[in-house]
């Protein structure tokens, strides 16, 4: 009898609380799953909402006024506390090196890297990305291994063959280390939201490996790895060849600032990081847009954050002087003609080196300078919003190679002083990359903030 009771009042209850909440067709909306969607990404910062100059409000000893000086508001957002690591880069590498052996091997070449069995029709096996067990790609172990299990013997059309090998030697053929992504171009469809011969496929920009001429949004796919012989030529009379040797993939330099890689590199990079936590997000079952978009900096973004929530201010460290009260540098650049040691780093150096900002962030001035998502145009800046302000264009392989400057910020260690200013900045080409250029992602906040910030 009391089971019976029990499962009466189990009904009741349902019955009761169904009524209170919509089910007599009360409007009640549609809410989606609870989860903690305002955590602090690994390794990023909060950066909190507010204002500040933004511009040329600090020496200029050009005389330029590129960017005069205007009071900018943002909203918040999440910032890596550092520039992107030779480690945290050789991961994008490895998981698109990995990637692509689990698709050139398919299901019957490796089986037990797939966790549905493939389809066919008519004859030919169908796969798909959602039968591959992405959680064996990423770490090499399974798939370049020699042993029991290892599929390293099928994999030696990944290896440089005939003339381009080293005797003794098994190197992987990093041209062939190419990722191919799709994403929706918001600027393609603001442009043509009204525009009734358009359809989504217009707005979308595909990377492959065969792009077609005649579509204008097809690119090629984007070589990911970086292009280590900078350290030769970008100097014409400098023995770098260390450098080029062990730079990227020396254990020694795992903490040190990736170099070498292209705007274009940055932004795939940006995508799979994005792709990469969505696909651990969705095994975990929650919604795909759980984290907003990884991406890179706007330039009024990188100078709100290099600020550190001062306004006014000549370097990320608040003070107008490039040494501290003890006397040392405060971060790494060209100290005068010729002296690159006196901030303790003749190169790079470590990601977390000197003092942090206000907002926690490392070397936003010197070690490298870093890309942002922006268009270079000097004659953007009056037509910027006081909002979040930030100006775009999407060059097309066609386009002239001023199209395709990008605003690059923070100076470098090969930069003197005038380049670390928070206002100042520089451009360079989209596929163009350099030994004194890096980056860092940001993320967008996932909701609104109030900050009273006097």
């Amino acid at each position: 009898m009391r089971r019976i009771y029990l499962f009466g009042f189990v009904i009741l209850t349902a019955l009761f609380s169904s009524c209170g909440k919509g089910g007599q067709g009360e409007l009640v909306g549609v809410y989606s799953k609870k989860f903690k969607s305002n955590r602090i990404p690994l390794g990023m910062v909060y950066i909190p909402p507010g204002r500040t100059l933004i511009g040329m409000s600090d020496e200029d000893i050009e005389n330029g006024q590129s960017a005069p000086s205007a009071m900018k508001s943002f909203t918040s957002f999440y910032m890596d506390q550092t520039e992107i690591s030779n480690a945290e880069y050789r991961q994008f590498v490895q998981w698109v090196k990995d990637s692509i052996a689990v698709t050139m091997l398919g299901p019957t070449g490796a089986p037990g890297l797939y966790t549905k069995a493939p389809t066919t029709a008519g004859g030919a096996t169908l796969t798909s990305n959602r039968n591959i067990d992405w959680r064996k790609v990423g770490n090499g172990s399974v798939l370049w291994s020699n042993k029991k299990g290892g599929y390293a013997a099928k994999l030696a059309d990944m290896y440089y063959t005939g003339d381009d090998a080293l005797p003794g030697r098994k190197e992987i053929d990093v041209r062939k280390l190419r990722y191919s992504y799709s994403i929706v171009s918001l600027d393609l469809a603001a442009a043509g939201r009204k525009d009734p011969t358009k359809n989504r496929k217009d707005f979308i920009e595909s990377y492959v490996d065969s792009p077609d001429p005649t579509k204008p949004n097809e690119f090629p796919s984007v070589s990911v790895y970086p292009d280590t012989m900078v350290w030769k030529v970008d100097y014409s009379y400098s023995q770098n060849d260390p450098m080029v040797k062990t730079y990227f993939n020396h254990p020694s330099y795992d903490n040190y600032p990736v170099v070498g890689v292209s705007w274009d590199q940055a932004k795939a990079f940006c995508v799979w990081r994005t792709r990469f936590y969505e696909s651990v997000a969705a095994s975990r079952k929650l919604p795909i847009n759980s984290r907003p978009e990884y991406d890179l900096p706007t330039e009024a973004q990188f100078e709100y954050a290099a600020r550190g929530g001062n306004v006014k201010t000549k370097y990320p460290w608040g003070g107008p002087y490039v040494r501290n009260t003890k006397g040392c540098m405060q971060a790494n650049f060209k100290v005068g003609r010729g002296n690159y040691s006196d901030d303790g780093g003749l190169y790079t150096v470590n990601v977390r080196s000197y003092f942090p900002n206000d907002y926690g962030l490392y070397n936003m001035a010197g070690n490298v300078a870093e890309w942002t998502v922006t268009a270079y145009n000097q004659s953007a800046a009056p037509l910027l919003l006081d909002f979040n302000p930030n100006f775009t264009y999407v060059a097309k392989t066609s386009d002239s190679k001023y199209l395709k400057r990008k605003v690059v910020r923070g100076g470098s260690w090969k930069d003197i002083g005038f380049f670390l200013q928070n206002s100042v900045g520089t451009y360079e080409y989209q596929d163009q990359s350099r030994s004194y250029i890096g980056f860092r992602c940001v993320s967008a906040y996932p909701g609104t903030d109030i900050n009273y910030r006097n």
